[in-house]
């Protein structure tokens, strides 16, 4: 797919203004598209919409397929009459800067079974029609998912692997049995399902019918403790007793000295391909109904995954394993109608991750934050882009472009105090600026560039510091929480982003 030049604004959902808690599926989720609209903007950038574990990590999700309930908008819920007014007025007092997800699951797991109430008690028979459909239409991958979390529950949110031998090992007999016990709470997880992808599906209708785009995002590997990896067993590099026998991660980089252990299980790419990629091409196809364009994270790991010892504290260990990614690619283009992909193609990149970028003419990744640590020649440097490629001033695993040109040794980085000054000397040199204005200065040199595509995170928008970080790799807590201030996004923001957006011919057409 050849990309069109345009722009956009990176924020995940979660992030979003509103009273409940967290950013949902809601009023502002629809403010921010009429924001997008007035900015001139093309495409509105996500995280992993999947339903979060431990560390509330997007790229740590129970399942590929499912929906977080907790984007579900209460407010929606009331319009659907699934809720009344005065059973969301009854809320605590949520934190309005930060996500709380503690007391925000608290709170949601109390509401949605009221919302199933209300459905059971419903009139309507097109809602009714369109939950049948949906159970008809998803069955292939909600049926597991449903039994996985009921059964979860029933099980004090142990993780699969720590289950009865029967259930973990899916007996056939054990699982009727439970199906059968857990019929009520099975179904209430396809009706959450239901209404997650109900709001999705209205919202993405509306972004799309006002000629936003959506970019998604794939994250290469799975949760181990996920319906993914219960259902699929042995298509994992797996113990017999359910640990991994190896894990995820990346060697050391710009963010850690000891590499990034994440502990994803690994794929078994023999036994993935014997069955001609079935699981893939069911996700990839599943996700592109779901948005626009993917983002394929940690694309280099389809040429080769960094395999760490499954008993392994730090990723240093590891070692580099081939990956059949020109036969996965292959395949997914000959099921699949378009294949519409961003390559997120940053770290450790050797010739063959370039060539299995380059031979789908997937475009890859800018980070102009990594810009100023070389010389000019650093392919991260404006005049080194082709337009085959997207720009961003920094991502979700960044500081915020105003926390970077802050930042002190040591803090979120591998870089120490030499380093810092040399890069914002040669920042401020390339950008021909004082640096007052950094956010906009970064903005501009992507907006202004040859790459077909630019993007932004809200946060350097309204030119935020390191408090507006989403993530900081290799740690695990503290992450995923930041939203923004309703107002924030003022007119003159959106004045000043669609002037840029014109004068560098990006104005959606």
């Amino acid at each position: 797919m050849k990309f069109p030049r345009a722009s956009g604004i990176l924020l995940h959902p979660t992030s979003l203004p509103g009273d409940y808690g967290i950013g949902d599926l809601g009023p502002e989720a629809y403010s921010f598209v009429n924001f997008l609209v007035d900015a001139g903007q093309t495409y509105w950038q996500i995280l992993p919409l999947g339903p979060t574990g431990y560390g509330d990590s997007p790229y740590q999700c129970f399942s590929a397929f499912a929906g977080n309930p907790l984007l579900i908008s209460p407010e929606k819920l009331v319009e659907d009459e699934f809720l009344t007014a005065g059973q969301i007025a009854d809320r605590p007092e949520f934190p309005f800067h930060k996500v709380d997800f503690g007391a925000v699951y608290e709170w949601k797991s109390k509401l949605l079974p009221l919302a199933y109430v209300g459905f059971q008690h419903t009139t309507s028979v097109d809602l009714r029609g369109k939950f049948e459909t949906f159970l008809q239409e998803n069955g292939w991958w909600l049926d597991d998912y449903a039994l996985y979390r009921a059964i979860k529950t029933s099980q004090d949110q142990k993780p699969w692997y720590e289950w009865p031998s029967p259930l973990k090992l899916r007996e056939s007999g054990a699982l009727t049995v439970i199906k059968e016990k857990l019929f009520d709470e099975i179904m209430a997880e396809k009706f959450y399902q239901f209404l997650f992808f109900r709001q999705w599906g209205l919202l993405k209708e509306y972004a799309n019918k006002h000629d936003v785009m959506i970019i998604g995002d794939i994250p290469i590997f799975v949760a181990l403790d996920s319906a993914d990896v219960w259902c699929n067993q042995q298509r994992f590099k797996l113990n017999a007793d359910g640990s991994p026998r190896v894990v995820a991660g990346v060697p050391p980089d710009y963010f850690s000295e000891t590499g990034q252990l994440w502990g994803n299980p690994i794929y078994d790419w023999d036994a993935m391909k014997a069955d001609g990629f079935k699981w893939w091409v069911a996700r990839v196809e599943f996700t592109l109904r779901t948005v626009d364009i993917v983002r394929v994270d940690h694309f280099r790991g389809f040429a080769a995954s960094w395999e760490v010892p499954g008993g392994d504290e730090t990723a240093e260990n590891g070692r580099w394993v081939d990956v059949p990614g020109k036969e996965l690619f292959s395949t997914l283009r000959q099921h699949l109608v378009r294949l519409p992909v961003i390559a997120e193609d940053l770290g450790v990149i050797t010739p063959d991750v370039e060539e299995l970028r380059d031979s789908y003419r997937f475009p890859g990744m800018k980070i102009l934050q990594f810009a100023f640590g070389g010389d000019a020649k650093n392919h991260d440097l404006p005049h080194n882009y082709t337009q085959n490629c997207v720009a961003y001033t920094g991502t979700h695993d960044n500081d915020t472009t105003v926390g970077w040109w802050l930042s002190q040794a040591g803090a979120g980085s591998t870089r120490d105090a030499e380093d810092i000054t040399r890069e914002r000397d040669y920042c401020l040199k390339y950008l021909c600026t004082d640096g007052s204005e950094i956010h906009w200065d970064m903005i501009r040199a992507v907006w202004a560039s040859v790459a077909d595509t630019a993007i932004a995170p809200v946060q350097d928008l309204i030119g935020i510091g390191t408090e507006g970080r989403m993530n900081l790799p290799a740690s695990d807590s503290g992450n995923w929480y930041w939203r923004y201030q309703a107002g924030a996004l003022t007119a003159e923001i959106t004045e000043r982003l669609l002037e840029l957006t014109e004068t560098y011919g990006r104005q959606r057409s």
